[in-house]
Formats: structure tokens, C-alpha cells, sequence
């Protein structure tokens, strides 16, 4: 009997060259290998010297080839030719689209451009487009963002200077304890898949909050099966309780955040001739600049009819509205669950706590020779952000977050350059000024 064998190639060249991009399937940007062959993408990889994924790539990255290779892609504008709703097109070129659109367009921006509703799908250009919006002269403009996640990036932006996701990821080396809330287990696919890894590996405590239990949330160490929409109710319960136990970062508060600057009677922020929030010194019981040197802000009192923004939120949150037990029939959970997870978060903050020995100065140009972390962590997604409360709901974590003292800190949640970024540099929602 002949010894006959196949001889098969198991890996036959499939690029001519490969170019190096990021992906554009979510807003991860994980770094990709594109192969291209004859002109043609053919193939897409994980690069593994990119810092993102580390050549992770999940399967819509994977799938992003098709936006070159689906028979359904559209190669030249397409014009109704038949009634709405009969799929009836012809195909025209992009000269007769563009004077086509001008045609539409110029009347209304001449007369009333707020009459235009612009929107876009998931196109990855929704600065461009919002931009473009904007030079019309409408304040009407939306994209795929806008119905996704974008309210909870806008609550980060105007409360932090930044938010989750691309903006920033949690310490997962110092991290204790780590709260996901609507997280689905294609939102920030590969970063928090290696990093969920990494805190596995360490033994840090995951607990998932969210309706189901699929995904990120069967892997987590516990499972909170919150009723939809309640996420928020949840969280100012539990600020509620670590108010009212003390566990609150009162020297993180008054050195990074406007917690002690004053509210005057209208509850606007008192200002000095320079335009400068004022807070009440503790040394020399005078109102002064945020940013003076030397400063030893106050917290609570009255002073000349003025408050400090810390009394404020702690009288809020402190009413019995917002005790677990007020709120727990509505989020589907026991009081109990709500009060040992705010004792965990306490636990983890402060029992916790990281200390480094880094000297540093803070922007009053005090110097301090260590740094304190709070090994505690949050990341959320569209699960919060898709009700109408979500705006409110990502700021009720984001304010959790800046109680505790576990923003931009070891062990916490710390931003990627450029942000933060003050909120006075992000633009302001549009209004007619009457």
C-alpha cells in the first residue's frame, strides 16, 4: 500500500500588506490589523501592541469587515422613485443628491433653521455632524448616541469632567470592590473583559447590578436584580446610608470638588468681584476664593445668610425619602441588601485604604508627601442611561463616586488624557436668551 499523503497549506498568505487602524464598531477604539489583499480588506485582527485590547477583538469588531463587503452597503445615493414605503429607488449621482438637498435646506435656513430635525444613525462622526447642526442654525440635532448613551457620557461630562467608558477605566490592579450597573456584555466589550479577568484573578469582589443575569452579571461574585429603571432610587439610598454613617471623604471633598463652596439665597454660587466661586474659610472665618492658598474650606453652616453646597446635598439625601426602606419595594430589593452594600462600599473605601508614597501638589499648591486611594470602583452603561431618568441616574453614581474620594485616586476610577476637563470647557446646551 502506497504511502500517499495531502499536503495542505493551514495557512495561506490571506494580505498583501497589513495596515494598522482602530475600530470603529463601538467606542472602545480598540486597536485592529486590517489585511488587505488586491486592494480589498480581507481579514481583521486584534493588534496586540495596542495599549486598549492588547489584540483582544470581540465578534462585531470582527464583523466590522462587513461594512466593505455587505452586498446591502450602498455605493452611490439613492433616490425614492415610487409611494413611501414601497422600496422603490434609483441610483443618482452625488452632484444631483447635494443639489437636491440644497434645494430643501435653503429655504428653511433663511426663513427658521431651528425647523430642521437633523439626524444621523451610528456613523462614529456625531461631532461632525452636531457641528454641522449647528452652523445651520438648529438646535434639533441627534445621532444614534443620543438614544443609546449619550445622556449618561453628557451626566459624566457636567459632573466629573468626564465619564466611563472611553473617557476613563477603573484601577484594576488596586480595585477592592467593583459595581457594574447595566452593563450588557457587548458594552465596552474588550477592555472590561480583561479587566473583569484581572479582578478575578486578584479575588476583588464584582457585584452586578441589572434586571438579568446574563453576561458580565453571571460572572459577578453578586447578583442584584434591580427592577428596571430604579437604579437611581438604589444609589441615593445608598449615599443616603454612608451620610448618614459618616463614611464620606470630607478631605477629597473640599480639596477637589465645589462641596464647599457657597450657595447664596437664590441658590446660585457666590462669586467675588473677579467672578470666582467663594467658600467660607475655617482660619480666618472670612468667605474667600475657592483657590486661595492656605485654605481650611467649611462644610456646613450659615454664613452671612450663604451655605455651603456639601449642607445642601447632605439635607437632601439625608431625608427619609431616600432610606432604603423608602425605596426598596420599588427597586425590587430588601432594605437589608441596600444597607450591607453601602457597609461594603464603606468597608472597602476606607478599611481599605491604598496609601502611596507620592509626593505631590494640589492645585492651591499644598504639598502632601502621600496619596491616598479608595479601592473602590463603578462602571455603567446603556442599562441606566436607556430611561428617561438616566441622565440623573449616571449623576447619582457619579456624585457616590466623588463621596467616597475614588475619582482620579489609586484603587478608584482614573481618566485617560485629555480629561477631565473642567465643565466650564465643555459647550453649554443651546436656549435663546429672552
Amino acid at each position: 500500500m502506497s504511502d500517499t499523503r495531502l499536503e495542505l497549506d493551514l495557512s495561506p498568505p490571506v494580505a498583501d500588506r497589513i495596515e494598522q487602524t482602530t475600530c470603529y464598531m463601538c467606542a472602545c477604539r480598540c486597536g485592529i490589523n486590517v489585511h488587505i489583499r488586491d486592494g480589498e480588506v480581507s481579514y481583521i485582527e486584534g493588534n496586540r501592541d495596542h495599549p486598549v485590547n492588547k489584540g483582544v477583538l470581540c465578534a462585531k469588531g470582527s464583523a466590522g469587515i462587513m461594512q466593505h463587503k455587505s452586498p446591502a452597503r450602498l455605493r452611490a445615493p439613492l433616490k425614492r422613485v415610487g409611494p413611501r414605503g414601497s422600496g422603490e429607488f434609483e441610483e443618482i449621482t452625488w452632484d444631483e443628491a447635494l443639489d437636491m438637498a440644497a434645494g430643501w435646506l435653503a429655504p428653511v435656513r433663511e426663513t427658521a433653521p431651528e425647523k430642521l430635525a437633523f439626524f444621523t444613525g451610528r456613523d462614529q462622526s456625531q461631532s461632525f455632524t452636531g457641528w454641522w447642526a449647528q452652523q445651520f442654525g438648529t438646535p434639533n440635532y441627534a445621532a444614534h448616541g443620543g438614544f443609546c448613551s449619550v445622556n449618561m457620557a453628557a451626566a459624566g461630562i457636567y459632573t466629573l469632567g468626564g465619564a466611563f467608558w472611553e473617557f476613563g477605566a477603573p484601577d484594576w490592579e488596586r480595585t477592592e470592590l467593583f459595581m457594574i450597573f447595566g452593563v450588557a456584555e457587548d458594552h465596552d466589550s474588550n477592555p472590561i473583559k480583561m479587566g473583569l479577568g484581572r479582578l478575578k484573578e486578584r479575588g476583588a469582589k464584582v457585584i452586578a447590578v441589572n434586571p438579568v443575569r446574563t453576561g458580565y452579571n453571571a460572572i459577578a461574585d453578586e447578583w442584584v436584580s434591580i427592577t428596571p429603571g430604579t437604579d437611581g432610587l438604589f444609589i441615593l439610598a445608598l449615599v443616603h446610608e454612608l451620610l448618614k454613617a459618616g463614611k464620606i471623604d470630607l478631605d477629597y471633598l473640599c480639596r477637589t470638588t465645589n462641596a464647599p463652596v457657597l450657595l447664596d439665597a437664590d441658590g446660585m454660587f457666590a462669586r467675588d468681584a473677579e467672578g470666582k466661586e467663594l467658600v467660607w474659610d475655617r482660619a480666618t472665618n472670612t468667605a474667600k476664593p475657592f483657590d486661595a492658598p492656605g485654605l481650611k474650606p467649611a462644610l456646613h453652616g450659615t454664613f452671612d445668610g450663604m451655605t455651603p453646597v456639601f449642607q445642601h446635598l447632605a439635607e437632601r439625601y439625608l431625608d427619609p425619602s431616600n432610606a432604603p426602606e423608602a425605596v426598596a419595594e420599588r427597586c425590587g430589593l430588601p432594605a437589608a441588601t441596600i444597607k450591607r452594600i453601602a457597609a461594603e462600599l464603606a468597608h472597602a473605601a476606607f478599611e481599605k485604604q491604598i496609601t502611596i508614597d507620592q509626593p505631590w501638589t494640589d492645585f492651591r499648591g499644598q504639598r502632601h508627601e502621600t496619596m491616598t486611594g479608595r479601592p473602590v470602583s463603578f462602571h455603567a452603561m446603556r442599562g441606566i442611561s436607556a430611561h428617561s431618568n438616566g441622565f440623573q441616574t449616571a449623576r447619582a453614581l457619579h456624585m457616590l463616586q466623588l463621596l467616597l474620594g475614588s475619582v482620579e485616586v489609586p484603587g478608584g476610577f482614573r481618566f485617560k488624557p485629555p480629561y477631565p476637563k473642567p465643565v466650564s470647557a465643555h459647550p453649554r446646551p443651546h436656549a435663546k436668551v429672552t
